[in-house]
C-alpha cells in the first residue's frame, strides 16, 4: 500500500512543526501552497492566534512566482506596521522550491529576517 502526496507532505510538515514554534516576538510564516492560490500566515503559537495574513487569490500578476512575491511582499508589509522583523519560516511540508522561494525571496527584500 503506498502513500498518497498529500500525506507524505502532512508527514513532512509535522517534522517541520515539532522544530518550529512561533512567538509574539518572532512568528511563525506558516506556508500552504493549493493548486490555485499560496497562503501565508504569521502565527503566534503561544497563544494561538494568527497575526498577520496574506493570499494571492486578489494578485494580478500574471505566473505563480510573480502571485508568490506579491504575496510575501504583502505580508511583510502587514508585519512591519505591527513593527515585527523577524519570523521563522515554516514551509508546509512543501518543497523550498518555485512559488514558496519566491514567497520567501520577497519577504526578505521587503525586510523581514529568517
Amino acid at each position: 500500500m503506498s502513500i498518497s502526496k498529500s500525506e507524505k507532505r502532512i508527514k513532512r510538515h509535522n517534522r517541520i512543526r515539532a522544530r518550529v514554534h512561533g512567538t509574539a516576538s518572532r512568528p511563525r510564516l506558516a506556508v500552504f501552497r493549493s493548486n490555485k492560490y499560496l497562503y501565508v500566515q504569521a502565527i503566534n503559537d503561544d497563544e494561538g492566534v494568527t497575526i498577520a495574513s496574506a493570499n494571492s487569490q486578489t494578485s494580478k500578476a500574471k505566473t505563480s512566482k510573480e502571485k508568490a512575491s506579491e504575496t510575501g511582499k504583502s505580508v511583510a508589509e502587514a508585519l512591519k506596521a505591527k513593527k515585527i522583523d523577524s519570523v521563522v519560516f515554516d514551509r508546509g511540508g512543501f518543497l523550498y522550491a518555485g512559488s514558496v522561494k519566491a514567497l520567501a525571496d520577497a519577504a526578505r527584500e521587503a525586510g523581514l529576517k529568517f
